[in-house]
């Protein structure tokens, strides 16, 4: 078996299919992260502690509700391919389709609640 070479001993071992299509969607999500992230703390930040008023009125124009939108929808989906990858490496078994099922519904789950809460703000 030492004569073989790495390639031989990968044979038939299977692909890893979709291993750099979900390798690049993280990377995507990664930087425009980097650029959302402090757009949201700069919109978003102002707003702690302000009445109920003044933060709908703030969040009724486009360029804070889509910020939030954005950082929301992308974070989520960030941490759903973050967390996939976690539950393929260290959970085997029914234990990891369950797991990686579960994620992605509180994934979506919280992405929509958040949407429908930026909605309700912007509305």
């Amino acid at each position: 078996m030492r004569y073989l070479t790495d390639r031989k001993r990968a044979e038939g071992m299977g692909s890893a299919k979709t291993g750099t299509a979900h390798f690049w969607a993280m990377k995507v999500s990664s930087v425009a992260l980097l650029v959302l992230i402090p757009l949201f703390l700069l919109t978003f930040g102002p707003m702690l502690g302000q009445d109920y008023a003044t933060v709908t009125d703030y969040f009724a124009r486009p360029f804070p509700a889509l910020v939030a939108a954005l950082t929301i929808v992308v974070g989520f989906l960030h941490f759903k391919d973050g967390v996939q990858v976690l539950i393929e490496d260290y959970v085997h078994g029914t234990a990891q389709k369950v797991l990686i099922i579960a994620m992605i519904c509180l994934s979506y789950g919280a992405a929509a609640t958040g949407l429908f809460a930026i909605a309700r703000l912007a509305l």
